[in-house]
Protein backbone atom coordinates (compact mmCIF):
# COMPACT_ATOMS: atom_id res chain seq x y z
CA UNK A 1 0.00 0.00 0.00
CA UNK A 2 1.20 3.49 -0.89
CA UNK A 3 0.88 4.95 2.63
CA UNK A 4 1.71 1.91 4.75
CA UNK A 5 3.17 3.11 8.05
CA UNK A 6 1.95 6.71 7.62
CA UNK A 7 0.04 8.33 10.52
CA UNK A 8 -2.52 11.07 9.81
CA UNK A 9 -4.51 13.20 12.27
CA UNK A 10 -7.99 14.44 11.29
CA UNK A 11 -9.31 17.24 13.51
CA UNK A 12 -13.01 17.19 14.44
CA UNK A 13 -15.51 19.24 16.40
CA UNK A 14 -19.29 19.50 16.38
CA UNK A 15 -20.96 20.49 13.11
CA UNK A 16 -18.13 19.15 10.96
CA UNK A 17 -18.87 18.71 7.26
CA UNK A 18 -19.69 15.02 6.76
CA UNK A 19 -18.01 14.42 3.40
CA UNK A 20 -14.89 16.40 4.30
CA UNK A 21 -14.23 14.05 7.23
CA UNK A 22 -15.36 10.66 5.96
CA UNK A 23 -14.11 10.86 2.37
CA UNK A 24 -10.45 11.48 3.42
CA UNK A 25 -10.85 9.09 6.35
CA UNK A 26 -11.67 6.05 4.22
CA UNK A 27 -9.62 7.04 1.15
CA UNK A 28 -6.42 7.46 3.17
CA UNK A 29 -7.16 4.34 5.20
CA UNK A 30 -7.59 2.43 1.94
CA UNK A 31 -4.13 3.63 0.89
CA UNK A 32 -2.65 2.07 4.04
CA UNK A 33 -2.45 5.08 6.39
CA UNK A 34 -3.26 4.91 10.09
CA UNK A 35 -5.91 7.51 10.93
CA UNK A 36 -6.26 9.21 14.33
CA UNK A 37 -9.39 11.32 14.92
CA UNK A 38 -8.30 14.22 17.13
CA UNK A 39 -10.93 16.13 19.11
CA UNK A 40 -10.99 18.78 21.81
CA UNK A 41 -11.91 16.61 24.79
CA UNK A 42 -15.49 15.43 24.20
CA UNK A 43 -16.33 11.72 23.93
CA UNK A 44 -18.28 12.19 20.69
CA UNK A 45 -18.96 14.75 17.98
CA UNK A 46 -21.85 15.08 15.54
CA UNK A 47 -21.74 16.40 12.00
CA UNK A 48 -23.96 19.00 10.34
CA UNK A 49 -26.33 16.16 9.48
CA UNK A 50 -26.10 14.44 12.87
CA UNK A 51 -23.60 11.68 11.98
CA UNK A 52 -21.50 10.80 15.07
CA UNK A 53 -17.75 10.25 15.27
CA UNK A 54 -15.69 9.06 18.23
CA UNK A 55 -12.24 10.66 18.68
CA UNK A 56 -9.08 8.58 19.07
CA UNK A 57 -7.45 11.17 21.34
CA UNK A 58 -7.64 14.84 22.22
CA UNK A 59 -5.49 17.67 20.92
CA UNK A 60 -3.97 17.95 24.41
CA UNK A 61 -2.72 14.37 24.10
CA UNK A 62 -1.54 14.67 20.48
CA UNK A 63 2.01 15.55 19.45
CA UNK A 64 3.02 16.78 16.01
CA UNK A 65 6.07 14.50 15.94
CA UNK A 66 3.78 11.45 16.00
CA UNK A 67 2.06 12.32 12.71
CA UNK A 68 3.02 12.68 9.05
CA UNK A 69 0.03 14.90 8.23
CA UNK A 70 -2.73 16.91 9.92
CA UNK A 71 -6.03 17.43 8.09
CA UNK A 72 -8.61 20.08 9.00
CA UNK A 73 -12.10 19.50 7.53
CA UNK A 74 -14.67 22.23 7.01
CA UNK A 75 -18.23 22.86 8.05
CA UNK A 76 -18.80 24.97 11.17
CA UNK A 77 -16.27 22.89 13.14
CA UNK A 78 -13.26 25.12 12.29
CA UNK A 79 -14.90 28.06 14.09
CA UNK A 80 -14.91 25.88 17.23
CA UNK A 81 -11.50 24.28 16.70
CA UNK A 82 -9.72 27.63 16.42
CA UNK A 83 -10.74 28.44 20.02
CA UNK A 84 -8.54 25.70 21.53
CA UNK A 85 -4.84 26.52 22.02
CA UNK A 86 -3.92 22.82 21.88
CA UNK A 87 -5.40 22.54 18.38
CA UNK A 88 -3.49 25.60 17.15
CA UNK A 89 -0.29 24.29 18.74
CA UNK A 90 -0.67 20.93 16.98
CA UNK A 91 -1.27 22.55 13.58
CA UNK A 92 1.54 25.09 14.01
CA UNK A 93 4.15 22.58 15.18
CA UNK A 94 3.26 20.10 12.43
CA UNK A 95 3.60 22.89 9.87
CA UNK A 96 6.97 24.01 11.25
CA UNK A 97 8.23 20.40 11.20
CA UNK A 98 7.41 20.15 7.49
CA UNK A 99 4.49 17.76 7.96
CA UNK A 100 1.70 17.84 5.38
CA UNK A 101 -1.13 20.20 6.38
CA UNK A 102 -4.45 19.80 4.56
CA UNK A 103 -7.34 22.26 4.93
CA UNK A 104 -10.59 22.38 2.98
CA UNK A 105 -13.51 24.79 2.88
CA UNK A 106 -13.82 26.81 6.15
CA UNK A 107 -10.72 25.08 7.61
CA UNK A 108 -8.77 28.16 6.54
CA UNK A 109 -9.99 29.75 9.77
CA UNK A 110 -7.81 27.36 11.76
CA UNK A 111 -4.79 28.17 9.58
CA UNK A 112 -5.38 31.89 10.14
CA UNK A 113 -5.48 31.48 13.92
CA UNK A 114 -2.42 29.21 13.88
CA UNK A 115 -0.46 31.97 12.11
CA UNK A 116 0.94 29.84 9.27
CA UNK A 117 -0.48 31.61 6.20
CA UNK A 118 1.83 34.60 5.75
CA UNK A 119 3.56 34.44 2.36
CA UNK A 120 1.65 31.32 1.27
CA UNK A 121 -0.64 30.77 -1.71
CA UNK A 122 -3.90 29.05 -0.77
CA UNK A 123 -7.54 28.56 -1.65
CA UNK A 124 -10.63 28.21 0.56
CA UNK A 125 -14.39 28.64 0.58
CA UNK A 126 -15.07 31.99 -1.05
CA UNK A 127 -16.84 33.40 2.03
CA UNK A 128 -13.59 33.42 4.07
CA UNK A 129 -11.35 34.70 1.26
CA UNK A 130 -10.85 38.05 3.03
CA UNK A 131 -9.83 36.26 6.23
CA UNK A 132 -6.96 34.36 4.59
CA UNK A 133 -5.82 37.44 2.67
CA UNK A 134 -5.77 39.48 5.90
CA UNK A 135 -3.69 36.67 7.45
CA UNK A 136 -1.01 37.31 4.83
CA UNK A 137 -1.82 34.67 2.18
CA UNK A 138 -2.38 34.99 -1.55
CA UNK A 139 -5.82 33.66 -2.49
CA UNK A 140 -6.47 31.81 -5.77
CA UNK A 141 -9.68 30.20 -6.95
CA UNK A 142 -8.67 26.61 -7.83
CA UNK A 143 -9.89 23.16 -6.80
CA UNK A 144 -6.62 22.42 -5.03
CA UNK A 145 -3.54 24.49 -4.29
CA UNK A 146 -0.28 23.06 -2.99
CA UNK A 147 2.32 25.41 -1.56
CA UNK A 148 5.14 23.14 -0.33
CA UNK A 149 3.65 21.19 2.60
CA UNK A 150 0.40 23.20 2.70
CA UNK A 151 -2.54 21.81 0.65
CA UNK A 152 -5.89 23.61 0.46
CA UNK A 153 -9.21 23.18 -1.36
CA UNK A 154 -12.56 24.99 -1.59
CA UNK A 155 -15.62 22.70 -1.28
CA UNK A 156 -16.65 19.01 -1.07
CA UNK A 157 -16.66 18.89 -4.89
CA UNK A 158 -12.87 19.31 -4.75
CA UNK A 159 -12.32 16.29 -2.48
CA UNK A 160 -10.95 13.92 -5.18
CA UNK A 161 -8.21 16.39 -6.18
CA UNK A 162 -7.64 17.38 -2.54
CA UNK A 163 -7.04 13.84 -1.28
CA UNK A 164 -5.08 12.83 -4.39
CA UNK A 165 -2.68 15.73 -3.80
CA UNK A 166 -2.30 14.80 -0.12
CA UNK A 167 -1.44 11.20 -1.04
CA UNK A 168 1.11 12.44 -3.58
CA UNK A 169 2.76 14.72 -1.01
CA UNK A 170 2.95 11.91 1.54
CA UNK A 171 4.47 9.52 -1.01
CA UNK A 172 7.22 12.05 -1.71
CA UNK A 173 8.15 12.01 1.98
CA UNK A 174 8.55 8.24 2.11
CA UNK A 175 12.13 6.95 1.55
CA UNK A 176 12.60 4.41 -1.23
CA UNK A 177 12.59 0.89 0.17
CA UNK A 178 15.90 -0.99 -0.38
CA UNK A 179 15.90 -4.27 -2.28
CA UNK A 180 15.91 -7.33 -0.05
CA UNK A 181 18.54 -10.02 -0.60
CA UNK A 182 17.45 -12.28 -3.43
CA UNK A 183 14.66 -9.95 -4.59
CA UNK A 184 14.35 -9.62 -8.35
CA UNK A 185 15.06 -6.13 -9.58
CA UNK A 186 12.96 -4.66 -12.38
CA UNK A 187 14.29 -5.22 -15.89
CA UNK A 188 16.08 -2.19 -17.40
CA UNK A 189 13.97 -0.15 -19.76
CA UNK A 190 15.53 0.10 -23.27
CA UNK A 191 16.26 3.53 -24.64
CA UNK A 192 14.08 5.07 -27.32
CA UNK A 193 16.68 4.35 -30.01
CA UNK A 194 17.05 0.73 -28.95
CA UNK A 195 13.27 0.37 -28.89
CA UNK A 196 12.97 1.60 -32.49
CA UNK A 197 15.78 -0.67 -33.66
CA UNK A 198 14.25 -3.66 -31.94
CA UNK A 199 10.85 -2.92 -33.48
CA UNK A 200 12.47 -2.74 -36.92
CA UNK A 201 14.23 -6.06 -36.40
CA UNK A 202 17.67 -4.50 -36.39
CA UNK A 203 18.56 -5.18 -32.80
CA UNK A 204 19.32 -8.88 -32.51
CA UNK A 205 20.88 -10.42 -29.41
CA UNK A 206 24.34 -11.88 -29.78
CA UNK A 207 24.54 -15.65 -29.54
CA UNK A 208 26.21 -16.80 -26.33
CA UNK A 209 29.87 -17.66 -26.74
CA UNK A 210 30.88 -21.22 -25.91
CA UNK A 211 33.71 -21.30 -23.37
CA UNK A 212 36.90 -23.00 -24.49
CA UNK A 213 38.18 -25.85 -22.35
CA UNK A 214 41.42 -25.16 -20.56
CA UNK A 215 43.10 -28.03 -22.45
CA UNK A 216 42.30 -26.40 -25.76
CA UNK A 217 43.82 -23.09 -24.71
CA UNK A 218 46.98 -24.84 -23.50
CA UNK A 219 47.22 -26.79 -26.74
CA UNK A 220 46.97 -23.64 -28.86
CA UNK A 221 49.66 -21.95 -26.77
CA UNK A 222 52.01 -24.91 -27.26
CA UNK A 223 51.39 -25.14 -31.01
CA UNK A 224 49.59 -28.49 -30.87
CA UNK A 225 46.30 -29.09 -32.60
CA UNK A 226 43.50 -27.97 -30.28
CA UNK A 227 40.63 -30.30 -29.50
CA UNK A 228 37.07 -29.77 -28.25
CA UNK A 229 34.72 -32.44 -26.93
CA UNK A 230 32.01 -33.58 -29.31
CA UNK A 231 28.38 -34.21 -28.33
CA UNK A 232 29.32 -37.56 -26.78
CA UNK A 233 32.15 -36.05 -24.72
CA UNK A 234 34.95 -37.55 -26.87
CA UNK A 235 37.84 -35.31 -27.93
CA UNK A 236 37.47 -33.97 -31.42
CA UNK A 237 40.68 -32.83 -33.16
CA UNK A 238 40.94 -30.13 -35.75
CA UNK A 239 43.28 -30.85 -38.61
CA UNK A 240 45.79 -28.21 -39.46
CA UNK A 241 46.01 -27.19 -43.08
CA UNK A 242 49.41 -27.78 -44.54
CA UNK A 243 51.01 -26.11 -47.45
CA UNK A 244 50.62 -22.64 -48.84
CA UNK A 245 47.45 -20.66 -48.88
CA UNK A 246 45.19 -21.40 -51.82
CA UNK A 247 46.73 -24.80 -52.58
CA UNK A 248 44.28 -27.34 -54.00
CA UNK A 249 44.80 -30.46 -51.95
CA UNK A 250 42.60 -32.51 -54.23
CA UNK A 251 44.54 -31.68 -57.44
CA UNK A 252 45.94 -34.68 -59.30
CA UNK A 253 49.63 -35.28 -58.83
CA UNK A 254 51.80 -35.27 -62.06
CA UNK A 255 52.39 -38.74 -63.40
CA UNK A 256 55.96 -40.09 -63.29
CA UNK A 257 57.49 -41.96 -66.25
CA UNK A 258 57.97 -45.62 -65.65
CA UNK A 259 61.40 -47.08 -66.57
CA UNK A 260 61.60 -48.72 -69.95
CA UNK A 261 61.16 -52.40 -69.96
CA UNK A 262 64.28 -54.33 -70.91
Amino acid sequence: MALQGTRIAILVEDLYQDQEVWYPYYRLKEAGAEIAVVGTGKPEYKSKFGYPITPTLSAEQASAKDFDAVLVPGGYAPDLLRRFPAVLRLVREAFEQGKVIGAICHAGWVLCSAGILRGRTVTCFSAIKDDVVNAGATYVDREVVRDHNLITSRTPDDLPAFVRTIIGALEERRPAAPFAFGERRPAPVPSRVEGRRAAAGGLQPRPPQQPQPAEAGAAVASGAAPSWPDDAGRPRHRRRRRGGRGRNRNAAKPATESPASP
